[in-house]
């Protein structure tokens, strides 16, 4: 039961010091069937659950998937794991497999060529020591999107090849990514880690894009120093271990036995759901819900929480049917873009700036990790939603009652959170960008709330961040603020909420400037000028207005571990608190990603319902002229993301 969550982080805290096992998490790309599919009412992992029902064993005798040998070599029986025959196919080294931040994006186009997934997730196997995944049970889990199909039978034959005992999978290769991170941590007796696949809140379809990652047994994204094990054994790597097993249905729940491999389809929804109830008050956030004064609305942007919002916010908390927007998972997300912000959460931005607009909005991403909040004509910055969470989340979240352990945010993210730390004495963490950099703060018992500006927030009740445990978050303080107020009375909105935050703590007036798919090249060239602009900066340079208090190449040292994330971006922060920074993005799948994040705190009260960009355009201007970002990449016009 998630009552044991406690004795979880025992458990991390003393893994620290053993050798992680590894949890490949993969956002598959299967399409979703009917809603009937995703049924919370029982769990499917008999042996753990509650549920008395023992699930049902069978074979498959679905049409088998080939691999092919990338030389005109035959692929060759190997020794076997008992009862199953495994081939070694022949294959050689494929360029460019080195992840990013969030593990391997390339369009589905190349994630088709001959070999290169397998490729990938072989060098991933030869990369752990045989006692991490040998007999040993992993999670397939993933975001519905096209390629879905074709991955998940790769995974499973080329896990069972490599001496894999069990592969727990989603129905349909169904899984959020913290839904994946929540059943590793309840099955955390047997779950030595499991597979997400996704690229995230990138577009799916055949000419777009696909990923996979992996994580530790704690749920916890990998740090470089697997990745780079990884990315080393793709450069040599000369065979696959492929079992010669028939396809897996994977739509009905049950167990499908090879000698002495097994793969159980589960539910994807009633672990994850179960550990909602016991952070969250769910009656609370039920009586703000059923209120017919007050309105909400969620969009699932037609990603993976399309098969959790029905039976989250309706079946358990009493919103509408029709509060559910773009409910059902597709495998290019309707020809969107799944990324919850202004730009591409088109359909809820209207609504919620339409006239006599929902009192609440909020949207997931396509793999469910990422949220975005809006009030009533008025949206949230991600910088400041994981601020207000840790301001009230011991008042408001039974999870929290004993106050939060420490905060954390990403070093682009406003220092918006800074100050609730500073003003709560709570630990306090800058790290770089990355979800696994607070991981081991997590594990540590240093951390419970974190977030990053990039619509990522969360806390240490699992090891990714979580859209829509933000949204109950968020539901949780307005039910709270509003838990005494009678029929007819005015309500605490989102708005209020925020704006008294902004009187007790200031206004960080902040926005993200993302201009895509830029030369690799110029892109390179521009961060490398402003590398050297770096080195010869001293604290009193002039810089139009502002004058500078420092001037750096951002380096972490993690505190639990000691290793070292150097470069990872330039920034310049000036005497009044102002920021600029430059950083590359690592989780696009073609071409460099150039990011520049402006930020400006204003304390005066009767300043702070300015307009963002009108507020920051003197640093705006400064950003683009220090950085002559239009002569190395000539680029004109960026996407505004806050």
């Amino acid at each position: 039961m998630w009552q044991s969550l406690d004795f979880l982080e025992s458990l991390d805290k003393e893994k620290l010091a053993l050798r992680s096992r590894i949890f490949i998490s993969l956002h598959l790309t299967q399409p979703f069937l009917s809603n009937a599919i995703f049924s919370s009412s029982s769990s499917s992992l008999s042996l753990l659950s509650c549920s008395p029902r023992l699930p049902l064993i069978r074979t498959s005798h679905a049409h088998s998937l080939s691999i092919k040998a990338s030389s005109s070599s035959s692929s060759t029986a190997i020794a076997d794991p008992e009862g199953i025959k495994v081939n070694s196919v022949p294959t050689k080294p494929i360029e460019g497999q080195k992840t990013g931040t969030s593990g391997l994006r390339k369009k589905v186009k190349v994630f088709k060529q001959e070999n290169y997934l397998a490729n990938w997730i072989q060098a991933l196997f030869n990369s752990l020591p045989p006692e991490d995944y040998k007999n040993g049970h992993l999670v397939l889990g993933g975001d519905g999107r096209y390629f879905n199909k074709e991955a998940a039978q790769i995974i499973i034959k080329i896990a069972a090849g490599n001496g894999v005992g069990k592969i727990m999978v989603g129905r349909d290769g169904i899984m959020s990514t913290p839904a994946v991170s929540a059943v590793i941590r309840k099955q955390k007796a047997i779950a030595n880690g499991g597979f997400i696949m996704s690229a995230s809140h990138n577009p799916g379809g055949p000419e777009y894009d696909w990923g996979i990652k992996f994580n530790y047994s704690s749920g916890q994204p990998a740090p470089e120093s697997i990745t780079d094990k990884i990315y080393g054994n793709t450069l040599s790597i000369s065979e696959i271990k492929m079992a010669d097993i028939p396809d897996v249905d994977l739509s009905s729940l049950g167990v499908t036995n090879f000698g002495n491999f097994s793969v159980e389809v589960v539910d994807p929804v009633s672990d994850y759901l179960e550990l909602m109830e016991n952070v969250f008050d769910f009656p609370l956030i039920r009586s703000l819900l059923s209120r017919s004064d007050f309105r909400f609305v969620f969009d699932a942007m037609h990603a993976v929480t399309g098969a959790y919002a029905k039976p989250i916010f309706v079946e358990k908390l009493g919103a509408k049917p029709d509060s559910i927007l773009n409910g059902v998972p597709l495998e290019d997300f309707g020809h969107g873009h799944p990324d919850p912000n202004l730009t591409y959460a088109r359909d809820l931005v209207a609504i919620m700036y339409g006239e006599n607009g929902p009192d609440f909005g909020a949207a997931s991403d396509g793999d469910g990790d990422r949220n975005m909040i809006l009030g009533k004509g008025f949206f949230v910055t991600p910088s400041d939603s994981v601020a207000i969470i840790a301001a009230n989340a011991q008042e408001a979240i039974p999870y929290f009652k004993s106050g939060p352990k420490g905060l954390a945010r990403s070093m682009p993210t406003s220092g918006a959170l800074d100050r609730v730390a500073e003003k709560l004495k709570l630990p306090f963490f800058e790290v770089p960008t990355g979800w696994k950099f607070f991981g081991n703060l997590m594990d540590a018992r240093k951390l419970s709330v974190c977030g990053e500006e990039s619509f990522g927030t969360g806390s240490d009740h699992i090891r990714e961040k979580d859209g829509i445990w933000a949204v109950l978050a968020w539901l949780s303080i307005v039910a709270h603020r509003n838990k005494d107020k009678k029929p007819g009375e005015k309500l605490i909105s989102v708005s209020d909420v925020v704006k008294a935050h902004w009187a007790t703590y200031g206004r960080n007036f902040f926005s993200r400037y993302d201009y895509e798919e830029c030369e690799s090249e110029g892109a390179n060239k521009m961060i490398g000028y402003l590398r050297d602009l770096v080195s010869k900066s001293k604290a009193g340079d002039k810089y139009g207005n502002y004058v500078l208090q420092f001037a750096d190449d951002f380096a972490y040292t993690d505190p639990v571990d000691g290793s070292v994330a150097s470069k990872q971006g330039v920034r310049f922060v000036f005497t009044d608190g102002s920021r600029i920074i430059f950083r590359l993005s690592g989780t696009g799948s073609a071409g460099a990603t150039v990011r520049i994040y402006i930020e400006q705190f204003e304390p005066d009260v009767s300043k702070h319902e300015m307009d963002a960009q009108s507020a920051l355009k003197p640093l705006i201007d400064l950003a683009l002229s220090v950085s002559k970002l239009r002569d190395f990449t000539g680029r004109e016009k960026p996407t505004v993301i806050t």
